[in-house]
């Protein structure tokens, strides 16, 4: 295991743009997979790096890319020059904020390539040109089948979050864009993911270039600035304990998962009825609700979120200041990705877990990927909260009014039940 020393930004040999953009952002000291990342980086080096939100890795892959692209100069009449492709519409658009910020002292167009939002303005952007481009894989190949983009002047490109894009079925998708690459000798690439698995692997050494593994070790995969802590409850008072913890609570955001979308809903409308500001994010809201959501949220008009993991996969937002597991995650992976939205680029946070005997059976999975225990606190009887929210009204259909005479059967519904009867000739002819 490398050892991960102390290191500042000033340490490297950035270009003066570049560096006033890290100064502008208010970073000083790296990471740790920045103190990792960067050394191979800044070479030219391809790496395949383990790392979750919320580490920095989105700086180290930018900080890289905007020192590529200074120091060679850009062909004429080429197109763009870096390509970075990611999971979720939200997180396409973190990164293009991130891009703007630490790149505001350079004059790189960065533009955001995604569904749910208009396809001929999306297409004329492209068409005018970028340096860099930020997308999804769908709207990405589309525009490329299309002709719209190209990926022959592609001289870096990066794989954000490897570990959803397959778990999010982009795996077709991904060697689609790849093959249709410039040769690995021709470009640099940088694969981030929070675990390195094995299909992970398999994807960098057929599409990199000797890739160097950079990860954290085993101790370090929940962040350090994280305060842990659950709390064991029975399902029938799961809710009163969760009441009891927001009342004592003066954060400005909130995150809350669930592990199902009618979780997600019963949790948002309990809140509700118990007089806090709560909104759900689940699958099923659309693009622009979602988009509009997450900037209240960033904005701090929504105190508390509740969302679940697949909703969660976009949220990038600063300051968090708890994340409540209401739900253990089956998948212990997931509560890697989710205590990762606080105590982000060495801001302090807490996790809560409540450990119901419904998904108590997952603990044991989290606790063993982590490589901890999680402290145990004891609920004091005066925490549960009593719920004062009404129960949802049913809907039931209208019956008519037993006064109500029944409407008589129209002149086609009669001629229906009773045709009228076809005369013989010989009987006309008697008559």
């Amino acid at each position: 295991m490398k050892e991960i020393r102390d290191m500042l930004f000033d340490e490297f040999d950035l270009p003066r743009e570049v560096f006033e953009g890290i100064k502008a952002a208010g970073f000083t000291e790296c990471t740790p997979i920045q103190a990792l990342g960067l050394p191979v980086t800044l070479k030219g080096g391809d790496i395949a790096a383990q790392a979750q939100t919320g580490t920095g890795k989105t700086a180290t892959f930018l900080i890289t890319v905007f020192d590529r692209l200074i120091r060679r100069t850009k062909p004429r009449h080429a197109g763009a020059r870096a390509l970075i492709i990611a999971p979720t519409r939200e997180l396409t658009v973190q990164i293009c904020e991130d891009a703007k910020l630490l790149g505001r002292y350079t004059n790189f167009k960065v533009l955001p390539v995604f569904g749910g939002i208009d396809y001929v303005k999306q297409e004329q952007a492209l068409r005018s040109g970028a340096d860099i481009v930020v997308a999804t894989p769908g709207r990405l190949i589309d525009y490329m089948k299309k002709g719209v983009f190209s990926t022959k002047s592609i001289s870096m490109l990066v794989i954000d979050e490897a570990d959803r894009l397959f778990d999010m079925g982009f795996v077709k998708d991904l060697r689609y864009i790849l093959r249709r690459m410039p040769p690995y000798t021709k470009r640099q690439s940088m694969l981030f993911s929070a675990t390195l698995s094995y299909r992970v692997m398999e994807l960098a050494y057929e599409y990199m270039n000797n890739p160097q593994e950079v990860f954290l070790s085993r101790e370090n995969i929940t962040l350090e600035e994280i305060d842990q802590c659950l709390y064991h409850v029975g399902n029938e008072r799961k809710l009163n304990l969760l009441l009891g913890l927001l009342k004592q609570e003066s954060s400005n955001r909130i995150l809350i998962f669930a592990n199902t979308r009618t979780g997600v809903e019963m949790l948002t409308r309990k809140l509700k009825g118990n007089g806090y500001a709560a909104v759900g994010i689940t699958g099923t809201v659309t693009q622009k609700k979602r988009l509009q959501i997450m900037q209240q949220f960033k904005a701090g008009n929504i105190k508390i979120l509740v969302a679940t993991d697949v909703a969660s996969r976009g949220i990038h937002v600063e300051d968090i200041d708890i994340v409540i597991n209401y739900d253990i995650p089956q998948d212990p992976e997931d509560y890697v990705h989710r205590i990762g939205r606080t105590g982000r680029a060495g801001k302090t946070g807490r996790a809560i877990m409540l450990a119901c005997e419904t998904y108590v059976y997952y603990l044991d999975t989290v606790e063993k990927l982590i490589g901890e225990k999680i402290k145990a606190n004891w609920a004091r009887e005066d925490l549960y909260e009593e719920d004062l929210a009404k129960p949802p009204r049913l809907r039931r259909k209208s019956l008519p009014s037993r006064r109500t005479k029944p409407s008589p059967p129209s002149k086609a519904r009669h001629m229906t039940a009773k045709p009228r009867r076809n005369r013989s000739p010989q009987r006309r002819k008697d008559r």
